[in-house]
């Protein structure tokens, strides 16, 4: 099971055995909301970004679309191979296509 970590600004993931491991997002990030993507990467939302990671744990991050961006919340995948996510501060729901 993949998690954010909000205070952290890290990426976790616990196993079935109880191990738990955390990688860094970046700086300031405060991943908030994350969820499978249709690229078999995990995509993560937070303060100002959105953020891909690998599960060999490489984290990158892209810039919101809105500078008023707070993207935290919700961040699902569609059936058409995009990911939705709410911009809270801009008062949107954006979309994005992944590579």
């Amino acid at each position: 099971m993949w998690f954010a970590e909000n205070i952290g600004s890290q990426i976790g993931r616990a196993t079935t055995a109880g191990a738990f491991a955390e990688y860094a997002a970046p700086a300031r990030s405060y991943p908030d909301a994350i969820a499978n993507g249709p690229d078999g990467a995990l995509w993560f939302v937070g303060r100002h970004l959105i953020g891909h990671a690998t599960t060999a744990a490489s984290v990158i991050a892209f810039g919101a679309p809105d500078a008023r961006t707070n993207a935290s919340g919700a961040i699902v995948a569609g059936p058409d191979g995009t990911l939705s996510f709410t911009e809270r501060s801009a008062g949107k729901i954006a979309r994005i296509v992944s590579p």
